[in-house]
């Protein structure tokens, strides 16, 4: 979703986690289960801190970027941030079988999703400009409803 609406708004499209496995050098899951939870939280503060200075882009952030404070604060206030919410159900449906997610490779992926929802909902609402409820709709609706709160709102230019 992130690189179609990069390429509507011709802004460079940037995603943190990528980002952050260069920098690191090896995957998330792998670090995270070498270096522990604590140590990439402390990492993709840093990447975020960088990548949430201008010039504009679309950045697009893991799902836990919005527990650290400094996250929320940099990039609510240097940028335009889109909450896409979806229920722990259907992210469950879209991720039951990534094994790429370490915080998912558990006994009940479903109970650790809502459990993560419950513990980050209001971190999202806290941070997001904008919050869309995500549901089934194709990734070009989205990304229209996305540019068209964009535009309501003034800020095409600043995603």
């Amino acid at each position: 979703m992130g690189r179609q609406l990069a390429r509507r708004l011709q802004l460079p499209f940037v995603d943190s986690d990528h980002e952050i496995e260069i920098r690191i050098g090896c995957s998330i899951r792998e670090f995270f289960e070498r270096e522990g939870e604590a140590r990439f939280r402390d990492i993709e503060e840093e990447v975020l801190e960088r990548l949430t200075q201008a010039p504009a882009k679309v950045v697009s952030t893991g799902g836990g970027a919005v527990l650290r404070s400094g996250n929320r604060h940099h990039l609510r206030e240097r940028g335009r941030v889109v909450y896409l919410k979806s229920t722990p159900e259907e992210l469950f449906r879209r991720l039951r079988h990534d094994s790429n997610r370490p915080l998912l490779q558990v006994a009940d992926p479903l109970l650790k999703l809502k459990s993560l929802f419950a513990e980050r909902d209001p971190l999202y609402r806290e941070t997001a400009h904008f919050v869309l409820e995500t549901g089934r709709p194709s990734v070009s609706t989205l990304v229209n409803m996305i540019l068209m709160q964009l535009e309501l709102s003034g800020n095409v230019g600043q995603a």
